[in-house]
């Protein structure tokens, strides 16, 4: 390696005369230049690694709702509510919600354990959810929900009534809008099999 050979005014470098004051500004450039190209390794590097890397440490909703012990108790207020709720429970003008909520209450303890797995897996738990009647995705819920014929305003008082089950039991702001955000990501699935409207024209 040629070694720089300084003088008074001037600098030998490579053989070539160069002066002193003009060699020192283009190290500060190159300098300047290394560590602009660093920052921006550093930067990109960064958004390439995926988010969770980003939030190392953060807990999931499953785990700041509680845990399965505390999405059941969530449920079984929210599951029992339904049935008084006016507009889909037992008094409902949907006929099939109706039935359900005056017949089928047999089925409601089973229906509970089920809604916890779902909630828990949805939210990020490590419990298995199995549907007894498959969709398209692990939580899908559309063919579960097909024969009930939910409309759209129907999933809309029932994503209501869990948002008032979620503020008796005193959830923070945070967690309840995850979680009424997880279930509204499904409403296409849940009223899959509403009536079709007619049109006007």
């Amino acid at each position: 390696m040629v070694q720089p050979t300084v003088g008074n005014d001037t600098t030998i470098l490579k053989g070539e005369k160069m002066p002193t004051q003009i060699l020192i500004k283009k190290m500060k450039s190159s300098l300047k230049s290394f560590a602009l190209a660093a920052a921006l390794i550093t930067f990109f590097s960064a958004f390439s690694q995926p988010a969770l890397a980003l939030a190392k440490g953060e807990k999931s909703l499953y785990e700041r709702l509680g845990g399965v012990y505390a999405i059941a108790a969530v449920i079984d207020h929210f599951s029992d509510a339904l049935i008084e709720n006016p507009m889909v429970g037992k008094n409902s003008q949907n006929p099939a919600l109706k039935k359900w909520h005056t017949e089928s209450l047999d089925r409601l303890p089973g229906l509970k354990f089920m809604r916890t797995l779902w909630v828990s897996k949805a939210t990020g738990g490590p419990l298995k959810y199995t549907a007894t009647k498959p969709g398209k995705t692990n939580l899908g819920l559309e063919e579960a929900h097909r024969e009930l014929k939910i409309s759209s305003e129907e999933f809309d008082e029932v994503a209501a009534e869990l948002g008032r089950t979620l503020d008796y039991f005193k959830i923070p702001s945070r967690e309840k809008s995850e979680v009424l955000a997880a279930f509204a990501a499904h409403k296409k699935e849940v009223t899959a099999g509403a009536p079709k409207k007619l049109s006007k024209f």
